[in-house]
């Protein structure tokens, strides 16, 4: 019964439109209180609580939001989160290097950009009833 998919033109009803706004709420919350510097952003939002309990409203919510434009902004959300982790994970591996240490603070610092910008796209799109790319 998953697999069923709505067409794309059903309507997403404002209760979930207002949680999608909370969700990245959440989000921009964890990273922005990281702003000491981009490295900080990054590791902030993989790691404060308000992130995590915005990605676990992601996966509990995105059933219901299937075949509405929110259904790519909770992927976006997601993925954002999923791919931040990653690349924290992979300049860890390049941190345990004495010579991967110059490219994991780089890393670190481009990933907390993408962050804040996956964020504020993501909030703007929606504001404008978008949906976001693949």
């Amino acid at each position: 019964m998953d697999d069923i998919k709505l067409p794309a033109t059903t309507r997403a009803t404002e209760g979930f439109v207002t949680l999608t706004y909370v969700i990245y709420g959440l989000h921009a919350f964890s990273a922005f209180t990281g702003l000491l510097s981009p490295a900080f952003i990054v590791t902030a939002f993989l790691t404060g609580w308000p992130s995590i309990i915005a990605v676990i409203l992601n996966y509990l919510k995105r059933g219901e939001v299937r075949g509405t434009f929110l259904e790519s902004h909770f992927r976006w959300q997601i993925r954002t989160f999923w791919f931040a982790l990653l690349w924290v994970v992979v300049a860890l591996l390049l941190a345990a290097t004495l010579i991967g240490i110059p490219f994991a603070l780089m890393l670190i610092w481009g990933a907390g950009l993408w962050v804040l910008y996956r964020i504020l796209r993501g909030g703007l799109r929606l504001a404008d009833r978008k949906d976001m790319p693949l």
